[in-house]
């Protein structure tokens, strides 16, 4: 069954920008999301979020989780705080959230060729979290939020 996944750490504030959490960690994000209100007249923007991301194919959610977690564990105390400020916002829920989305789709009808390549290819449907991982989303107060989709029809 073929599979699609990606990871992202965000963070989501209604009133700091993404530029502004930039700034603050003094971290480049990925990319960066502004959601606008549904009133059009003043149109405010809802939530502002900043996203370090993997969407590198052929690497178990931990693998991809480990790529995101390189790149922030050296800012961790920085994240946190940040984190702690943007939770401390009126009507702000958690601020920090640690993502995993992943597609699973119908698979094409199988050749020979392919059922090699399959073989070859590394197995995405299992995963860990670590205690380093575990650390992490402790020390940021950041959610686990995990998405699955079933596109096999």
């Amino acid at each position: 069954m073929p599979l699609d996944q990606y990871v992202y750490f965000a963070l989501s504030s209604e009133r700091t920008t993404a530029q502004e959490m930039t700034g603050l960690l003094g971290i480049q994000p990925d990319e960066t999301k502004v959601r606008g209100s549904r009133i059009v007249q003043p149109a405010i923007p809802v939530c502002h979020r900043w996203k370090v991301v993997c969407r590198e194919p052929g690497l178990r959610v931990d693998e991809q989780i480990a790529h995101v977690l390189d790149r922030l564990r050296p800012h961790t105390d920085r994240i946190a705080s940040l984190a702690r400020r943007l939770g401390e916002e009126p009507g702000a829920g958690r601020a920090a959230t640690l993502q995993v989305v992943r597609y699973f789709r119908e698979a094409d009808e199988p050749s020979k060729d392919s059922q090699l390549r399959a073989e070859e290819e590394p197995n995405l449907f299992g995963w860990h979290l670590d205690q380093e991982v575990l650390d992490f989303l402790a020390a940021t107060g950041a959610l686990l939020d995990i998405d699955e989709y079933d596109l096999t029809g």
